[in-house]
């Protein structure tokens, strides 16, 4: 497996130290130790039920490792801590009878923010949402809703950004709408956290990746250092639950290239 750390000399945010969760004894997370360097896009990869999701609630202090260890910003988790972190979970409930305005106001104040009507008024609009501020949320589709939760992340302007399926939900448009706003909060110093199963995705966002399967590490590292590691590029194909067998490495040597 290849040892992919951050190497590009920026503090790290996140360091994890062979971490291991278990859950009815069955190991969910097996010795997983990686690095987020500041102002990274990172991309955590794996099919449903490789453990990302129960990594990013273990990393959220939503769970608690049976060994390993977790720092943030160079220490351990804390309501300080907490508050410096966005948080989009992959599916959210939110209360359906509250506007859409008066929501994103309550989440604000919870993370004590400053001139919240003019930066709710800021993130609608950049979301396309400004016409539906005093909606309630249960007349939202599932793509404006899941803008919506994305505004709940960020309103408080984290400096760490964690995200499980971002694009889940949202038409083409949106997605490159999303995409975008991502990619300037990272040109801005946010460090992200991306989780997803979109190959595709990764490879047009992420400096670094970590491929997780049955909880345990396939790949980390930049797609560079994987592809010099094995001298190949990295074809991955979903059919229905992955199973590693279907990971294909597929050389691109000259030699194959002339075969």
């Amino acid at each position: 497996m290849t040892t992919g750390d951050n190497k590009n000399g920026n503090e790290n945010v996140l360091k994890i130290e062979h971490l291991t969760k278990t859950f009815d004894r069955r190991d969910v997370l097996e010795d997983i130790s990686f690095t987020v360097g500041k102002g990274e896009v990172f991309g955590l990869l794996g099919p449903n039920g490789a453990g990302k999701t129960t990594l990013i609630r273990t990393i959220l202090d939503i769970f608690r490792p049976d060994t390993g260890t977790i720092s943030l910003f160079g220490t351990t988790f804390s309501d300080d801590i907490k508050d410096a972190i966005g948080y989009l979970p992959e599916e959210g409930s939110l209360d359906k009878e509250i506007e859409v305005s008066e929501c994103i106001r309550y989440f604000a104040e919870l993370k004590h923010v400053d001139a919240i009507d003019r930066k709710r008024d800021a993130w609608l609009e950049k979301l396309d949402l400004t016409a539906y501020r005093n909606k309630k949320i249960q007349e939202l589709s599932k793509g404006m809703h899941r803008r919506l939760q994305f505004i709940l992340a960020v309103i408080h302007e984290p400096d760490l950004l964690i995200l499980d399926e971002p694009f889940s939900g949202l038409d083409p448009l949106n997605t490159k709408t999303l995409k975008d706003i991502l990619l300037d909060l990272s040109g801005n110093g946010t460090t992200l956290i991306m989780s997803t199963h979109q190959m595709d995705e990764v490879e047009r966002m992420c400096n670094r990746i970590l491929m997780l399967n049955n909880g345990k590490m396939m790949l980390y590292g930049s797609l560079d250092e994987i592809r010099q590691q094995f001298g190949l590029s990295i074809e991955v194909r979903y059919e229905g639950r992955l199973r590693i067998s279907r990971i294909s490495l597929v050389s691109t040597t000259p030699e194959t290239r002339r075969s």
